[in-house]
């Protein structure tokens, strides 16, 4: 029988704090063109703001995955405050392929989008089997 590694990453290590890149990067890059730029947020929770073409801003963070609203204020290493926010919903990290879907739903209104704000986890629990998760992203792009 096989064994499995299980690699978890040191918390507020320099890799650990990059973590998230890799899982954004994928979501810009099937979203395209919508995005006109982006940058990460601080940690605690980790965070990045996603500027969209249309002037609404996509925000993830690792607590309550991603949100759309109107970017009231905001900027590199800086955390990003919105106005009018709809959660996208399908969890704390959906597959990159699905959020163009879930970016429409929460545009109108619909689907597994809301206002109120989900609580997947806690920044706080550093060693919750998230950056296992995280991990996979890194994986596929330095694949």
């Amino acid at each position: 029988m096989p064994s499995v590694a299980i690699r978890h990453v040191e918390p507020y290590s320099d890799e650990w704090l990059q973590q998230p890149i890799s899982y954004v990067q994928r979501v810009i890059d099937v979203l395209g063109s919508e995005v006109a730029g982006w940058w990460e947020g601080p940690c605690d929770p980790r965070d990045a703001t996603l500027k969209l073409a249309d002037g609404s801003a996509l925000v993830w963070d690792e607590e309550s995955g991603w949100r759309l609203g109107t970017l009231v204020s905001g900027g590199p290493g800086l955390r990003s405050e919105l106005a009018g926010v709809r959660y996208l919903g399908h969890g704390l990290l959906p597959r990159p392929e699905r959020v163009p879907s879930a970016l429409g739903d929460a545009r109108a209104g619909v689907g597994a989008s809301s206002a109120w704000r989900p609580c997947y986890r806690s920044h706080r629990n550093c060693r919750d089997g998230f950056d296992v998760a995280l991990d996979f992203y890194c994986r596929l792009v330095d694949a």
